[in-house]
């Protein structure tokens, strides 16, 4: 389907296809058909293929190059550190699949299986899922409509044998489009944990921001909390802290005030970062006494609390 209306019903609505907001819309002889109120039967599939996940973990961002998937990344390294942990990282930004670079893992290939495609497992208890597996180069451009990235995703959660796993860490790409819609509605009904937002602590950054946590009230996606990445630079010879992205409204923190949302953490800017993800390595491994990775490692524990905080209801049941 084609862009909608501001004002659209729903598909699920009587006034599909009817309403004064449909006048116009390139959709609206679907939508009054009645065809588009039917449910993906994928939803169901993709239930019953995640009962084996334990937890879903969204993470967002308003704007592009704020340290998303950089953040997905270390967040998958940070839990897979015990052993006994199992975690699953999909990429589902199309356009732009980083995870595969940021990971060390280039030059893999998925392969099929009886059960399924088989993710590309970096550690026997860290598996990754990227479109940049099936791309025959990183160079390699995806230009896709919504229809076939929905498609993607949609296979990417059915037919992934991702077996049984503790978390599943969805990195998205930036805005608030196809593939965020598309994961939201077919795991809604699996149980999201809820969403992580990244930002830096300019306005610029911010006001998209505020438009990713409108997102999720709409959606219905509880929001763990916001991370304020790039949050001023520490010198490593005289110590002394930098804004090199100045907070002119107060950054994340006043932001989180003003709407009443957890702000999880801080995580100031390391050249050593950017150097880890460009040699696909972790860098809480790697430089375990910076700055960055004690605040990692704090936001990292506060997502760990807030999952067990809010099992889905079937396990508590079983629990108890």
């Amino acid at each position: 389907m084609e862009e909608v209306p501001h004002d659209c019903p729903g598909t699920g609505s009587t006034q599909a296809g009817r309403g004064a907001a449909c006048q116009g819309c390139p959709n609206q002889r679907l939508c009054a058909s009645g065809v588009g109120a039917a449910p993906d039967p994928a939803i169901e599939e993709i239930k019953e293929k995640m009962k084996t996940v334990k937890h879903k973990i969204l993470v967002l961002s308003g704007k592009g190059g704020v340290g998303k998937s950089t953040f997905s990344a270390h967040l998958a390294h940070a839990l897979a550190e015990d052993e006994n942990t199992q975690v699953a990282l999909l990429d589902i930004d199309i356009c732009g699949p980083s995870i595969p670079k940021i990971m060390g893992l280039e030059a893999e290939q998925v392969h099929q299986s009886g059960s399924g495609w088989s993710p590309v497992f970096l550690e026997d208890n860290l598996a990754v899922m990227s479109v940049g597996f099936l791309l025959s180069s990183p160079d390699d451009a995806v230009i896709w409509r919504g229809p076939k990235k929905n498609g993607m995703i949609k296979q990417f959660l059915r037919d992934v044998d991702w077996g049984e796993v503790d978390y599943l860490i969805v990195d998205t790409p930036p805005g608030t489009s196809d593939e965020h819609l598309s994961a939201v509605q077919y795991l809604a009904a699996a149980h999201i944990d809820g969403a992580v937002i990244i930002t830096t602590p300019q306005e610029v950054s911010l006001q998209d921001v505020r438009k990713e946590i409108n997102f999720c009230h709409k959606v219905k996606v509880p929001i763990i909390g916001v991370v304020e990445n790039m949050s001023g630079f520490i010198c490593p010879k005289c110590k002394k802290e930098s804004q090199i992205f100045p907070p002119t409204t107060g950054g994340a923190e006043v932001m989180c005030q003003d709407l009443k949302i957890p702000l999880l953490g801080k995580v100031p800017l390391d050249p050593h970062i950017g150097k880890s993800c460009d040699e696909g390595r972790s860098f809480l491994m790697g430089v375990p006494d910076s700055p960055a990775t004690l605040a990692y490692r704090s936001i990292i524990q506060r997502i760990r609390d807030f999952c067990s905080l809010h099992q889905p209801e079937e396990e508590n049941l079983i629990s108890s």
